[in-house]
């Protein structure tokens, strides 16, 4: 997304057509001076209007002195930089401990301070991703404002990007806090179990406490459109059609709106080779959420065109090889190994065990306890051969990222923090009383599982 949109939709003309500079004259000599001010008061306020409304297509703007969240954002990137380069230099050799999962460490600056929590674990999982502390701190405390993204979601949450897009910042309530950090031990073994997972990546949990304002908290995690010059759709996944519709931009505008469902009818994610693993994916993923009673989560899909030279590298057997120790090894340096597969597709597994052979209405089950091989070198060869891997591609952001056949297709799961509770309940009672026969986000976590699973199946190939 161009972020000269931003500037042509702050410098167009006014509703009326007119110039959409400043008022600085009013009415003509025959005016009286009050009636000039009103007039020119409410002239600006049209103006203000037509852009919050021009700003709200857009999406994606520069968070500049004059920006509202202008100190906001100074003092997240201050404190970010003092919570990473703790960790620079307190960097854990060890698997995680519980202490590490309970740990919250404080930075008292001047005009705030800020609390990180369970840095260590975020700090290891940044690690296993290859991220060094010094690049996420570069991306994150750069000199460069934070961009902020207003989406038709009905999340009340802020949502920031790092300049360069690659970090997601989002406000979050005490409540989702408290659930991502209850079950961060659970989440951090099922991306240990499945590296190739596509729930998005939480890489920092924080709070800012400000005087005599509200605590707020945000996460910090990665951009699943990470990069997105060439990016020509973005889609928002529930596998419904209630509510799921969003009209396009105009011809030719460079706005970002994020589209949804309906949007996607008639059209198909074109893996070939791929197709089995991302089926698999989502139903491992999506049967994770169901075990947590989690709901309303969205499918983040995007897509791009392949260049000649990209269609020509996926089909390489130099790039098969460097892909597949990639796939074996991510996070780190590729092992030496003479593997490669003979397409461009999934990383053979020989005799792996498959997790899709027992179901529970379309989900996965849990692996029975005397299918585990005994002995723990054996339970974890096991382990590694039921892991759902593919070929990642030799290119950033390779955990979100499909190559097709011609498409390179971004695909994450976002928004994991509903839970299905005594509210989400009766909210479902009152939609199939008022929605019968209609398909809507809330439904039971094991319907939703089955759902989305469902909606993926029809629309690959």
């Amino acid at each position: 997304m161009e972020l000269a949109a931003a500037a042509e939709a702050g410098s167009g003309g006014g509703p009326d057509g007119s110039e959409g500079g400043p008022d600085v004259g009013g009415g003509g000599p025959g005016t009286m001076p009050g009636l000039r001010h009103r007039s020119g008061a409410m002239k600006r306020r049209r103006r203000w209007g037509v852009l919050r409304q021009q700003w709200k297509l857009l999406g994606l703007f520069e968070i500049d002195q004059q920006h509202e969240f202008f100190s906001l954002t100074c003092m997240m990137k201050e404190g970010l930089a003092a919570a990473i380069e703790n960790t620079v230099h307190h960097a854990s050799t060890t698997e995680a401990s519980d202490d590490d999962f309970r740990s919250e460490d404080t930075h008292i600056h001047k005009d705030f301070t800020m609390q990180t929590f369970a840095g260590p674990v975020f700090s290891s999982l940044r690690g296993s991703l290859g991220l060094t502390e010094q690049e996420y701190q570069q991306s994150l405390c750069s000199e460069n404002s934070y961009l902020q993204f207003i989406s038709n979601s009905k999340s009340k949450a802020d949502f920031f990007l790092t300049n360069d897009k690659r970090f997601f910042l989002k406000t979050q309530n005490k409540r989702e806090i408290r659930f991502l950090l209850d079950n961060l031990k659970i989440y951090m073994e099922h991306l240990r179990r499945f590296p190739h997972s596509l729930l998005v990546r939480f890489l920092g949990v924080h709070r800012i406490i400000i005087p005599h304002r509200p605590k707020k908290y945000f996460i910090v995690m990665q951009s699943v459109f990470y990069p997105d010059d060439r990016v020509n759709a973005r889609y928002d996944i529930k596998g419904c059609e209630m509510s799921r519709w969003t009209e396009p931009p105009p011809e030719g505008k460079h706005i970002i709106v994020v589209l949804k469902d309906l949007n996607f009818e008639g059209q198909y994610i074109e893996l070939d080779q791929q197709r089995s693993w991302l089926l698999r994916q989502v139903e491992v993923d999506t049967h994770f959420l169901q075990q947590l009673n989690v709901l309303d989560y969205s499918l983040l899909l995007a897509h791009q065109p392949l260049h000649r030279d990209e269609r020509l590298q996926n089909l390489s057997f130099a790039s098969l090889i460097v892909r597949t120790k990639r796939s074996v090894n991510p996070g780190s340096s590729p092992a030496l190994t003479d593997v490669a597969a003979p397409v461009p597709g999934e990383v053979p597994e020989d005799d792996s065990i498959s997790l899709m052979s027992e179901r529970d209405g379309g989900c996965l089950k849990k692996p029975r306890p005397g299918d585990t091989a005994q002995g723990s070198d054996a339970a974890e060869a096991l382990d590694f051969k039921a892991q759902n891997r593919r070929l990642l591609p030799n290119f950033k952001n390779p955990l979100h990222v499909i190559d097709g056949s011609e498409q390179r297709y971004f695909i994450g799961i976002v928004d994991i923090f509903t839970v299905y509770g005594i509210r989400k309940r009766l909210e479902h009672l009152w939609k199939r009383l008022r929605h019968p026969g209609r398909s809507f986000s809330t439904v039971s976590p094991q319907t939703y599982c089955v759902r989305l699973c469902q909606w993926v199946q029809d629309h690959t190939k």
